[in-house]
């Protein structure tokens, strides 16, 4: 038994605990950072956006739709038709307090269909080899019905970042439609090192992507045509600290984009393909129907280990002096959450001592 046991064990001992309290608290004073939690909720984007190379109408089209170029095409895009969702979250969670700060446990984006029954549902992704063409060595036929939506961040080049890309900012820089790999701003994922790449014609580069997250539909079977006004969700992967690491740099930044992107499939001019509301279409504005709308709860403020009381990174003296000034109560000193503060709370801050 430590010494530190003996004198909280002996309660004849609560002046020596009162003396030591007073002395802690005199080597330096006690700044407690204490993390905030924020149950964030934006029902309208700040951007919607079409992004496609013939997109007449960039921000202002009420209807936004997402699908592949033709197997095997060298030109577009093989994710040809994106949907740009963008957010500014400062009105609700506080920017600029580096992105370490910030740690998502939950986000989820719903967007809502706007065509009826011409759209099966596919909630589980299919492999690149599915988006090749039929005479490729390495093309795999779909075995199930449907093809994926997925969600991913949003990358930029020629100079657009999240702070300056807007709804009506230009497809490309130059803009040559036909051309791939020159959006301004595209679907993004990590590779396996971690670093950002553009996904948009991850077939054809014969990769499968990260997903953020793919499009889910409660209560519907897979393969069942999708009925106007469905709302579909996207649950992000929280696990992955990629996503992770986007979400809270896109915090701190204020501003928060996503791209919604399949590769179902098309015919030259013709085809069924999703198609989803933007916030401009006349049904969202009279509330008949819903924009892309973003749930997300953010713990707010520095992690740290449970020991480490006031969060400065040690566990010493500043942090026993919690535990001995709330011995027998609840409060900050109770670091096991029991409603007590005791020697098992006292045991789990000496195991974790950093002087």
């Amino acid at each position: 038994m430590t010494p530190l046991h003996s004198i909280l064990l002996r309660s004849d001992q609560r002046v020596r605990i009162s003396f030591l309290i007073s002395v802690l608290s005199a080597i330096a004073p006690i700044h407690c950072a204490y993390a905030s939690t924020v149950n964030g909720l934006w029902p309208t984007p700040t951007i919607d956006r079409w992004m496609y190379p013939f997109n007449s109408t960039p921000g202002t089209r009420p209807v936004i739709s997402t699908f592949g170029s033709m197997p095997g095409a060298p030109e577009f895009d093989s994710r040809d038709g994106q949907f740009i969702i963008a957010y500014d979250t400062t009105s609700q969670v506080t920017a600029g307090l580096g992105a370490s700060n910030y740690t998502i446990t939950s986000a989820r984006l719903t967007i809502e269909f706007a065509n009826n029954l011409v759209i099966a549902y596919d909630p589980t992704p299919d492999g690149w080899q599915t988006f090749l063409a039929t005479g490729d060595p390495e093309y795999q036929a779909d075995t199930d019905a449907g093809q994926s939506i997925d969600l991913f961040g949003c990358g930029f080049r020629n100079g657009f970042t999240s702070a300056t890309f807007l709804e009506n900012s230009p497809y490309a820089t130059p803009n040559n439609p036909m051309a791939s790999g020159v959006r301004n701003a595209y679907a993004m994922s990590f590779n396996s090192a971690g670093t950002a790449i553009d996904v948009s014609n991850n077939p054809r580069e014969r990769f499968e992507p990260r997903r953020f997250a793919t499009g889910q539909i409660a209560g519907l079977p897979s393969g069942s045509l999708i009925a106007q006004n469905t709302p579909m969700y996207f649950d992000l992967d929280l696990a992955d600290s990629t996503v992770q690491g986007y979400l809270r740099s896109s915090l701190n930044d204020g501003k928060l984009f996503f791209v919604v992107s399949s590769l179902t499939f098309v015919e030259q001019q013709g085809g069924n393909f999703p198609a989803f509301y933007a916030k401009e279409n006349a049904l969202v504005q009279f509330q008949l129907a819903r924009a892309a709308a973003l749930q997300i709860t953010v713990s707010i403020g520095p992690s740290c280990a449970p020991a480490d009381i006031n969060c400065d990174n040690l566990v010493n003296g500043l942090d026993l002096a919690f535990v001995l000034s709330g011995w027998g109560s609840s409060g900050l000193g109770d670091i096991n959450d029991d409603g007590i503060t005791d020697g098992v709370d006292l045991t789990t801050l000496l195991s974790g001592w950093l002087p």
